[in-house]
C-alpha cells in the first residue's frame, strides 16, 4: 500500500501517482502498480474532486476520507440515515440485525452496487425523500439472491427470493444535496465501508504517529 500525507497536502495526487508508477515500470517490478492489488490511501488534504475522478477513471483501489468522515462513523458521533443506514429505533418485533448497506459497494457515478458476494444489484431508480433529498433504490436479482449462500444473513425475509412473484435484497443510498452525485461521493461511500474503515484505521496506526514524531523532534 502507498500513503500519502501531510507534507503533500492541497497537492494533486496525478503528478504523485505517475511518478511512482514509472519508477517501479522502471525498475520492472510492474508495467502498472495499481493494477497488482495496490492500494493508495492520503488523509483529508487530498480530498478534492479532481484526486477522486483521476482514482475512478484510472480505477485505482484508493481511500481518502473527506474531513466530516468521523462524523459519519458510530463510533465517533451517532448516524442517522446517512449513505443507506438503517432507519434508528425500529421495532423490535420480527426484526434481526442484516448485513448493512454500507457493505455494498455503492458507485453514485455510474449508478451501480455490488452486493458483498460480488454480485450487481439492478438499478430501481431514486426518489426524493421528506427532507428532500435524493434516496437512490437497488434490488437484488432473483435468482441470485434465491442461491446466495448468505441471504440468510442479508436478507431481512431470506424467503421472500424463494419463489417466483419475489424479490431480493433490497438496498438503497441518500445523494446529499439534491445534486447529481460526483466522485466525491463515490469516495464517502468507499471510506465508510467495513473495508474502507478497515484499511483506513490501519493507515493511520502506521503513517500517522510518524509525523507526530516528526513534529515533537
Amino acid at each position: 500500500a502507498q500513503a500519502f500525507g501531510k507534507g503533500q497536502e492541497n497537492h494533486t495526487l496525478q503528478p504523485v501517482l505517475e511518478t511512482v508508477e514509472a519508477r517501479f515500470k522502471k525498475l520492472g517490478i510492474a508495467d502498472n502498480i495499481y493494477q497488482k492489488g495496490t492500494v493508495v490511501t492520503a488523509d483529508t488534504g487530498f480530498a478534492n474532486e479532481a484526486n477522486m475522478k483521476y482514482l475512478h477513471e484510472r480505477q485505482i483501489n484508493g481511500y481518502i476520507p473527506d474531513n466530516q468522515f468521523r462524523s459519519r462513523d458510530p463510533k465517533f458521533a451517532d448516524q442517522k440515515d446517512k449513505y443507506g443506514k438503517r432507519h434508528q429505533n425500529l421495532p423490535d418485533k420480527g426484526w434481526r440485525e442484516t448485513t448493512p448497506a454500507n457493505a455494498f459497494q455503492f458507485d453514485p457515478v455510474e449508478l451501480t452496487c455490488i452486493c458483498p458476494t460480488g454480485e450487481k444489484l439492478s438499478y430501481r431508480g431514486q426518489r426524493e425523500t421528506d427532507n428532500g433529498k435524493i434516496r437512490v433504490h437497488f434490488e437484488g436479482r432473483l435468482l441470485q439472491c434465491r442461491h446466495c449462500p448468505k441471504k440468510y444473513r442479508c436478507m431481512q425475509n431470506p424467503s421472500s427470493a424463494d419463489h417466483r412473484n419475489g424479490a431480493g435484497r433490497q438496498v438503497s443510498f441518500i445523494i446529499e444535496n439534491k445534486r447529481l452525485p460526483n466522485y466525491t461521493d463515490w469516495m464517502k461511500h468507499r471510506v465508510d465501508s467495513p473495508k474502507g474503515k478497515e484499511i483506513y484505521s490501519h493507515r493511520m496506526s502506521v503513517v500517522e504517529p510518524v509525523f507526530g514524531n516528526i513534529g515533537t523532534t
